[in-house]
């Protein structure tokens, strides 16, 4: 089977306003492509990882849907009580009380062997949706708002979503382009960044106290700040072991922060934060870890394209 790279969306500043634009929600949760080819079931991340084996029952779902070999796009999500896709939900999937992942299916790349990239997405969505017929958990279709910007930005901020995406229903699917044609709209502020460091605990806490976080600028990583909060006793105990494997004597930040008691690790990790806003030093103010992003890589957390 063929991994196919994800279309992605262009970060606007702004809300987008015409007749060719849709808005639906944006998730909080793993960017996925599912691909189904003589009955082999597969799902990858927008790097081309495998998650087939961590989502039995969306791999089973798939299975049971109509219509031969196919490829859907869509994001993996966990939903808490008011319906609201959150992360870090889904970074507790497997645990306690921890909430059910499903399946938000946005686009329909192939049916029936065919190729459908090169239709316009209003033709795709529309097969998308007699595909999945009324079939429900854990596979659903991403919900659709009014058709206007504003009225849709309003609408995502009193629900609490993450963010709307705005797309043109003419346009047609664009394998691995971060395209003008989708564009996102954040309503909470959450980004990637990437993991240079930590401080040790202190008080009644194990394993470690803050973990220092960075953005590429250029070829550098630059600190951008120290989060502390936000963590669980099981993340913090994860995160201990897979930082100890990163230990370095060096720090990855240029230039290095004043930070005296820190053990710097080699930046491989892309930590998901939410925060309330950018200092005008460039520092993030109250940031709290939300989880670890394994579907990013550390090249893709930059300075440029911060989420300001």
């Amino acid at each position: 089977m063929r991994f196919i790279r994800p279309m992605l969306a262009t970060l606007s500043p702004t809300i987008v306003e015409g007749p060719e634009w849709v808005f639906e929600e944006k998730y909080d949760g793993i960017r996925a492509v599912a691909g189904r080819e003589r009955g082999t079931i597969r799902i990858w991340s927008r790097t081309l990882q495998d998650l087939t084996a961590g989502f039995p029952h969306v791999v089973a779902a798939i299975a049971a849907l109509p219509d031969g070999d196919l490829v859907v796009d869509g994001e993996l999500v966990a939903l808490d009580a008011k319906g609201v896709s959150r992360f870090q939900l889904l970074q507790r999937r497997g645990t306690a009380g921890g909430s059910a992942t499903r399946y938000a299916m946005f686009d329909l790349l192939i049916l029936e062997g065919g190729s459908l990239m090169r239709r316009p997405l209003a033709e795709r969505r529309a097969a998308l949706e007699r595909l999945l017929g009324r079939r429900t958990d854990p596979l659903f279709v991403s919900r659709r708002l009014v058709r206007d910007g504003k009225a849709a930005y309003r609408e995502a901020k009193r629900r609490g979503w993450e963010g709307i995406i705005a797309k043109d229903e003419h346009s047609d699917y664009q394998p691995g382009v971060r395209s003008p044609f989708w564009r996102k709209v954040k309503v909470r502020k959450e980004s990637e960044f990437v993991i240079g460091g930590y401080t040790p605990p202190k008080g009644g806490r194990q394993h470690l106290g803050a973990l220092l976080a960075g953005l590429y600028d250029g070829p550098k990583l630059r600190y951008v700040g120290k989060v502390g909060t936000g963590f669980t006793q099981e993340t913090l105990e994860m995160l201990s072991q897979k930082l100890e494997r990163l230990r370095t004597a060096k720090s990855p930040f240029d230039p290095p922060p004043p930070i005296r008691d820190a053990d710097w690790v080699r930046p491989k990790l892309v930590a998901q934060l939410a925060y309330a806003e950018w200092t005008a030093d460039g520092k993030l103010r109250q940031p709290a870890f939300l989880g670890l992003r394994t579907d990013k890589d550390p090249s893709e957390c930059t300075w440029s394209n911060r989420e300001r």
